[in-house]
């Protein structure tokens, strides 16, 4: 890999996510070697991969160059690799580019779509949890218009524009209000000749609320938002297969569709090496105690979605989801710097900052731990936190301006088909 020795320890983090990036930077001006490495050479604002599936934004607005976020740091080093194997013996990391020894490592991985187990629908149905994902969603969702125009056989124009979106978490709720606004606002001007008031776009649940992570008065204003936007909310209902034309569910209950998003689970991007049933849990999550350390290591660590911290709070692990990792990400860093010093390391402990989610235009639903509100103050809340997350002076504005001009014009200019997609089933 080209990594020049060093007197100074050797951290290896993998994964530049919010875990792996928060730990980097606190690492940054310390006496250690830092080498990073991710498959890509961005980091990517998850939260809004659903504004680039719909057309709100371009990827480079939720992306930044990870070389440009640590450039000025001593003594880092950033390589483009997909990890194979982690050989916790000889302390090596095997990738596509080389082994690299450690002394110190962090494995910071994230999480990948769960399908638990259900290759029919793994091969099907779309997935968004990356900017190559959401861009093939993007086109999906235009051509399938595109595709409606075309067509004589009313069956399948239906089914083209009958969308299906499976998981009513943060990600499902904040896609179904993007793609119900669209049906309303701009596709009756984008396709004047189509009838766009057959458009479905039904949302799925399993368990008997939508986002039932949060508070029920957040879950019971986001169906009413939902439902005001003309969302088909399906609840205690498990789609139970999809061969690309129509999905099964546990009931009677079918849909036609030529578009299935799957937004129900993830789960943990394990390595091998460090994938074994002693401390791997039933979310392919890493098990870790207090101080981010995996089970049975004192030298490796896991933090952010991939990581399994227990508490009393959190029987089954801390949230997937940002601020977690990015808290787990700044302790370990000064965690790391104690055990090199041979001090005591000081426990993590989660600061819930609340979660949110957001509707579409003036509706949003937030839970601080004090303090719960829906509506247009929270729609104004979700924006700022959104903005103020994002790396990157020029990311925050282009996204403000976007949002602006977005809700002004009550548009979405990226509706393009950079790339045309087709479902290229799996072996």
């Amino acid at each position: 890999m080209n990594i020049p020795k060093s007197s100074f320890p050797r951290i290896i983090i993998i994964g530049g996510g919010f875990a792996g990036i928060s730990l980097a930077r606190k690492l940054s001006k310390q006496e250690v070697q830092v080498v990073l490495l991710d498959k890509n050479n961005y980091h990517t604002f998850q939260p809004l991969l659903y504004q680039v599936s719909t057309g709100g934004l371009e990827p480079d607005s939720i992306a930044y160059p990870i070389r440009k976020i640590l450039k000025d740091f001593p003594n880092f080093h950033f390589r483009m690799a997909h990890v194979h194997e982690i050989n916790t013996v000889k302390n090596e990391v095997i990738t596509d580019i080389g082994m690299l020894k450690f002394d110190y490592l962090v494995v910071a991985s994230g999480s990948e779509t769960n399908y638990f187990g259900n290759t029919e629908i793994e091969n099907h149905s779309m997935a968004m949890k990356s900017i190559p994902e959401s861009l093939n969603l993007r086109s999906l969702i235009l051509e399938n218009f595109e595709d409606a125009l075309l067509t004589s056989d009313l069956n399948e124009r239906n089914a083209l524009m009958n969308f299906v979106i499976v998981g009513a978490g943060p990600t499902g709720v904040e896609l179904a209000g993007a793609l119900a606004e669209i049906k309303k606002g701009i596709l009756p001007k984008d396709y004047p000749d189509l009838d766009t008031r057959m458009v479905q776009i039904n949302l799925i649940q399993s368990s008997d609320r939508i986002l039932k992570e949060m508070s029920e008065n957040a879950s019971k204003k986001a169906e009413d938002f939902l439902e005001h936007l003309g969302v088909n909310i399906w609840k205690n209902v498990r789609v139970s297969g999809y061969d690309g034309k129509i999905a099964t569910t546990n009931s009677d209950l079918t849909f036609e569709t030529a578009t299935l998003i799957w937004a129900a689970g993830v789960k943990g991007a394990t390595i091998k090496g460090l994938d074994s049933a002693e401390f791997v849990t039933k979310g392919e999550r890493i098990l870790v105690n207090e101080y981010n350390q995996v089970m049975g290591f004192n030298h490796i660590f896991a933090i952010g979605d991939l990581a399994c911290m227990e508490c009393e709070e959190f029987p089954r692990g801390l949230p997937m989801m940002a601020q977690p990792a990015i808290q787990q990400g700044q302790q370990l860093g000064d965690n790391l710097l104690r055990l090199i010093e041979q001090k005591t390391m000081i426990p993590f402990t989660y600061k819930d900052k609340g979660a949110m989610a957001t509707v579409g235009r003036n509706k949003a639903v937030v839970d601080l731990k004090h303090f719960k509100f829906q509506g247009i103050f929270a729609w104004y809340v979700w924006m700022f936190v959104h903005l103020f997350f994002l790396i990157g002076f020029r990311n925050r504005l282009v996204v403000f301006i976007n949002w602006v001009y977005n809700y002004i014009r009550f548009d979405r200019e990226a509706r393009l088909i950079i790339r045309p997609f087709k479902k290229k089933l799996k072996a």
